[in-house]
């Protein structure tokens, strides 16, 4: 027998199986005992029918006229007879005998007692100084009729019982796991990046300490967690100051000197302190997706943000690279409006910096909230797809980005509960490269 994985299964079927085993040899000691208490009253009537028989049939035979005659009882009326009898005198002539009495049954006189054969339970006694006998018998078949229905009516409720028994059972250990059941919808229910405590209320004593250990462990996860996330933020902030101050130093530098060498080495310098800087920004993003709050209490329109940031770095790109496309109609989300300029100025750059220089990227805002950006540009290959929103991955080692910037669209898209896919090529064409973001809970309020 496989033993179920669940409590509930493993408390039902135990309980049921010894609630089964209980009851059955409850029931054949039960049966046993009426068995025995059976016999002991039949042969106490078997006994005590001889005895008032036995006194009746003295009278009878005494006042015969004509001894050594054999008489038998009639029937006044048809009905099952389960004590024969037959009187004898001490020479085993049958004097009297029950109108179904069968002398064959009866075993020859051998003393004052019970005896027993293979058909009947006998009893036997005597009189007038042993000259008249009395034998009373009773078929076995008889009594053992008896114990069957008594076996019968012990064990045939249990068909009804135990079944209902068992239902009681499985119903009372299913009520009383409730409290379990939903502390492992509320553990299950929680985001990977929520670690709050868990609320472990009405939980058996025996499984409180448990809750108590998960939500201690989650407390040192997520204070482990804070404490990298306030790092990263920290040190990229006190980064952008002395990071300012370099470029500063080596733009000076540039417009000072007049060695090409030097001014080229002071280029160099300014290109990787201003890479190193938009790595200090990615960090401070990355801190700001997993730690800050993403959803608002209140609703707000979408597309100034987007035309915001398209403006920003269309100044940047140029003039024509990118194409915004937001509806007449205002679309409503309670998403954090820093948190979506954050993910759309990502997701922009990223598609400029790694698209097809001579063509537009295309960002889409539709009326449900579905934010599309796409670019032109060689087909990346599944397997680079499914890596891109690693951190520090990239599709091209020249492409000059920080690696973080689809690892943070990623991330304010998980902890907003909404969808983010990549897709190589874009819809309806063979090359090019697209990002979709669309909400999958009810986040947006369209007026």
């Amino acid at each position: 027998m496989r033993v179920p994985r669940s409590l509930q299964g493993r408390l039902g079927l135990w309980l049921g199986v010894g609630l089964t085993v209980l009851w059955v040899l409850a029931a054949g000691v039960t049966a046993l005992i009426a068995r025995s208490e059976i016999g002991q009253v039949f042969d106490s009537a078997l006994q005590e029918t001889a005895q008032r028989i036995l006194p009746l049939a003295v009278v009878d035979i005494l006042n015969r006229e004509e001894a050594g005659i054999s008489q038998r009882l009639a029937a006044i009326r048809a009905h099952d007879e389960f004590f024969t009898y037959i009187v004898r005198d001490d020479q085993g002539r049958i004097l009297l005998q029950s109108h179904a009495a069968d002398p064959g049954t009866f075993p020859a006189w051998d003393g004052i007692g019970f005896r027993q054969t293979a058909t009947h339970r006998l009893y036997s006694d005597e009189a007038v100084q042993g000259t008249i006998r009395i034998t009373v018998a009773e078929p076995l078949d008889h009594r053992a009729s008896i114990a069957r229905e008594i076996q019968m009516g012990l064990g045939l409720p249990l068909l009804i019982v135990l079944p209902v028994a068992l239902l009681a059972i499985m119903l009372a250990v299913r009520a009383s796991l409730v409290p379990l059941r939903q502390f492992r919808d509320r553990l299950s229910a929680r985001g990977v990046r929520d670690l709050s405590p868990v609320a472990g209320t009405g939980l058996p004593a025996e499984i409180a300490p448990l809750a108590d250990t998960i939500n201690g462990l989650l407390g040192r996860l997520e204070a482990a967690f804070e404490a990298e996330r306030s790092f990263a933020a920290n040190a990229a902030h006190e980064l952008r100051t002395p990071l300012a101050g370099a470029i500063a130093q080596a733009q000076r530098l540039q417009a000072e000197t007049r060695d090409a060498g030097a001014k080229a080495r002071a280029a160099g310098i300014e290109t990787t302190l201003k890479r190193l800087q938009r790595l200090s920004e990615r960090l401070l993003q990355l801190a700001r997706a997993e730690g800050g709050r993403l959803r608002r209490d209140v609703a707000a329109d979408l597309r100034p943000v987007a035309r915001l940031i398209a403006d920003d770095l269309a100044r940047v790109a140029g003039p024509g690279r990118i194409l915004l496309t937001v509806p007449e109609s205002a679309v409503m989300s309670d998403l954090d409006p820093d948190a979506f300029a954050i993910l759309l100025r990502n997701l922009i750059e990223n598609a400029l910096r790694y698209g097809d220089p001579q063509t537009p990227v295309d960002v889409s805002l539709v009326k449900d909230g579905t934010l599309t950006v796409a670019n032109d540009g060689p087909v990346v290959p599944a397997e680079d797809i499914a890596r891109l929103t690693h951190r520090f991955e990239r599709t091209r080692s020249d492409g000059g980005g920080s690696g973080l910037g689809l690892a943070i669209v990623a991330t304010i898209a998980e902890r907003s509960g909404s969808q983010f896919e990549l897709r190589s090529p874009r819809e309806g064409r063979t090359t090019g490269f697209e990002a979709i973001l669309s909400p999958t809970e009810t986040r947006l309020l369209n007026r």
